[in-house]
């Protein structure tokens, strides 16, 4: 067998029999024969420059687990930032943890990440994507400890958590070792010296060779899940007697690692109900439909096998499957995912170049989606992307390819090209007209976006270029969305439009001062519809600094010549057919976290915006307020206030405040409590509407929650929810739904 090139950057990672308790009090003699690597670089903010602190971290594997030990050292142990919380939200705290590349090809990484208390951090980064999936969960251990010299953190890391080749030779996987130290600047710190000028940051990771003995055995999970729940709800406007409805739901989950680089996952009658809301969003003076995060653990584990250059599977618009199975994995050169799920109803977003809106079909769906990709070398990378949606009287496929090639370090090229074929039942433009399409006045875009009967296709594409370097980046993007294209198991919330990008910006940084980073970028677009009528036309640009107390400000200005709604709403057609505004607005962004006490972050925008309702030029206030404060160790709260006000014609027209808070007690690393309260409350002056409006509407919600969790998949939940509303035909917030629920769920992994 040929020897591998070993680099300064090379980890030699021995396998070891060494019986490692895990529970962050370090032993000379349990990690002995350990591989020792010092962390003595910062990546960020800055590079080149030897770390501030010491910290030494210490790896073996036995063939079936990783182990990693860290000493992380401070000379003011009394900074350390480390709070007690739930797995994933502890960014901000003093980390560490390692990233694993396990086909060293520089395309995904597996992170491993702990606080000082023993708090998990675990995601997946996808270079393709630039993006990281925080949504995936691993079981594995890790313990911390804080000392009177900084702290100690142990992890035992299962190998089957993860995708690889498994053989008998010698392995080279990318391997990167990271310290976050957040003091005045929130310091990264690595084992490697990472270059500004190479866009690709897991191509430049560390190397880690060994692994000869590495398996991951039997990998298969069982997860039995109890739902049981009671709950009763009304329309108070219509009467105040409650409807009642039990449930009680008995499923199951599996996982099962068929090869080491491939899994095959399962799920029979699923609980898809989110314990964790979703963060509240205003949807005032808005066209087009919202976009809300997948949480479910069915969909979110290896998402990103299905992810390329559009958002053509977003799976949250299956909403209640009975069965569903998932297929993922990497053989060599080739990646693959397929899943199919069944659903009770079928949704999904009609798109427009105006607006979109959501359609409801009462018809049970199939949806299947499959994703392959070609990694021809690391730096050109080919896919194929497929999905269907189907019920009797309704269908959608979706077929595209796709692209990825790296021209140098510095330059990046993507392209998709997609293709659709749709048929929607007769009866689905009836939703988007109040059921009178023939003597309606009043289209919506979304009823003449549904009104062909007979199936139709359509086209989209992107073509992307992306260089970076130190000093500055420039990106140019352009791509296509024909009328009649649909991804209906996606997000393309815009058809018809054709639009052009041209952005870059440019970095000065400094060490040694108050600040570190000033950066300009700004970006010009114009937007198209299929006959070449302008819908859009923007130029922005923003002024931006960071330094001490990890502060950063934006200023911004953009200038944006944009149409209004269709004063003939019976036709598609943009010229002569609405009213072009131009809308000037300035913007300030302000965050900072200048002691492990308080974070704050504060979103101004002041000028012009177009009233839909109303198709008129307006002027707008907008304000977002985010605090966070951590009482102690253990009591975080979080508060978050969003403020939207539109004049139009010198008067009034609404004003609309949401407020969301979240206060949570966490008592250890497995058990905590929580209550979320949401409330919105929307005023508008009647008499500067064209239309009847109501003169207030207000929202209340709230949800009270206790969770166990042994490990993110055997955990037990309780928990209580309610929501009230009121508008113009009631006096007073009255109550509409309240619920109690319990779940739990147990990860069986047999051994054998």
């Amino acid at each position: 067998m040929a020897s591998l090139c070993v680099l300064a950057s090379d980890v030699d990672v021995p396998n070891l029999n060494n019986l490692i308790e895990i529970d962050g009090k370090y032993s000379e003699a349990e990690w002995q024969n350990a591989t020792e690597v010092d962390l003595a670089f910062i990546t960020r903010p800055f590079e080149e420059l030897p770390a501030p602190v010491k910290t030494t971290a210490k790896v073996f594997e036995n063939g079936t687990d990783l182990f990693v030990l860290f000493i992380a050292q401070d000379p003011n142990p009394e900074k350390i930032r480390s709070f007690m919380r739930d797995r994933d939200p502890n960014f901000g705290d003093d980390l560490v943890g390692i990233k694993l590349d396990t086909y060293n090809d520089g395309r995904l990484a597996y992170q491993f990440f702990v606080n000082p208390l023993g708090v998990q951090t675990d995601s997946i980064e996808n270079e393709m994507t630039g993006s990281e999936s925080a949504s995936w969960n691993g079981i594995w251990e890790s313990a911390g400890q804080l000392t009177s010299t900084g702290f100690v953190v142990e992890m035992k890391i299962p190998l089957r958590l993860m995708n690889f080749e498994e053989s008998s030779s010698l392995k080279q996987w990318g391997i990167e070792f990271v310290r976050f130290y957040p003091r005045s600047d929130n310091y990264r710190l690595s084992h490697v010296p990472f270059d500004r000028n190479n866009s690709c940051n897991l191509c430049q990771m560390g190397k880690a060779n060994g692994f000869v003995s590495a398996k991951q055995a039997q990998n298969l999970v069982f997860v039995p899940t109890l739902v049981v729940g009671s709950g009763r709800s009304r329309d108070p406007k219509q009467s105040i007697d409650w409807e009642y409805e039990n449930n009680q739901e008995l499923g199951v989950d599996v996982n099962w690692g068929i090869t080491p680089e491939v899994t095959l996952s399962g799920t029979l009658n699923p609980d898809f109900s989110q314990v964790e809301s979703d963060v509240a969003q205003l949807n005032v003076n808005r066209t087009f439909a919202l976009f809300f995060d997948e949480r479910r653990p069915f969909f979110v584990e290896n998402e990103d096998y299905f992810s390329s250059n559009q958002n053509l599977i977003y799976t949250r618009n299956i909403n209640a499957p009975d069965i569903g199975a998932k297929i993922t994995g990497r053989i060599d050169q080739h990646s693959i995912g397929f899943f199919a799920a069944n659903d009770e109803s079928t949704r999904f977003v009609v798109p427009g170049n105006l607006g979109s809106s959501i359609a409801l079909i009462e018809e049970e769906s199939v949806n299947l989606a499959s994703r392959y990709r070609y990694d021809y070398s690391d730096d050109i990378s080919v896919g194929v992307i497929s999905t269907l949606r189907s019920s009797d009287s309704y269908e959608n496929m979706v077929f595209g390819v796709d692209t990825r090639v790296r021209l140098t370090e510095r330059d990046t090229f993507r392209a998709q090209v997609v293709g659709s074929q749709t048929d929607y039942p007769a009866f689905l433009q009836n939703e988007f007209c109040d059921n009178d399409c023939v003597e309606s006045e009043d289209f919506s875009e979304a009823a003449l976006r549904t009104a062909d009967d007979d199936k139709f296709s359509g086209k989209s594409y992107i073509l992307r270029f992306d260089r970076e370097t130190d000093d500055y980046n420039i990106n140019l993007r352009h791509s296509s969305t024909e009328a009649d294209f649909r991804a209906d198991l996606g997000f393309i919330n815009t058809v018809d439009r054709t639009q052009s990008v041209i952005g870059g910006a440019y970095f000065w940084r400094k060490t040694n001062s108050w600040w570190n980073q000033i950066r300009l970028r700004g970006d010009w677009d114009i937007t198209h519809n299929d006959d070449g009528e302008l819908i859009e036309r923007e130029l922005e640009a923003y002024f931006s600094i960071s330094g001490d107390y990890q502060s950063f400000v934006q200023i911004g200005g953009l200038v944006r010549d944009r149409v209004g709604l269709r004063q003939d709403s019976s036709i598609l057609a943009i010229d002569n057919n609405t009213d072009l505004f131009t809308e000037e607005s300035m913007s300030l962004f302000f965050e900072t976290k200048p002691n492990p006490i308080v974070s704050y972050s504060v979103f101004t925008r002041i000028g012009d915006r177009i009233d839909f309702a109303n198709n008129r030029l307006g002027e707008q206030v907008f304000l977002e307020n985010e605090i966070e404060l951590n009482l102690g160790r253990h009591a975080r709260l979080e508060f978050e206030h969003t403020r939207s006000q539109l004049d139009a014609d010198n008067a009034d027209l609404f004003v609309a405040n949401l407020f969301d808070l979240r206060a949570t007690y966490q008592f250890n690393t497995r058990q905590f409590i929580r209550l979320i309260a949401t409330y919105s409350d929307v005023e508008r002056n009647p008499e500067n509407y064209s239309f009847e409006v109501d003169e207030q509407s207000r929202d209340l919600g709230f949800q009270f929650l206790y969770s166990y969790k042994l490990n993110p998949l055997t955990k037990f939940f309780v928990g209580y929810s309610q929501n009230a509303f009121d508008d113009d035909d009631l006096t007073k917030l009255r109550v509409n739904n309240q619920s109690v629920f319990m779940k739990f769920s147990y990860a069986w992994l047999p051994q054998f």
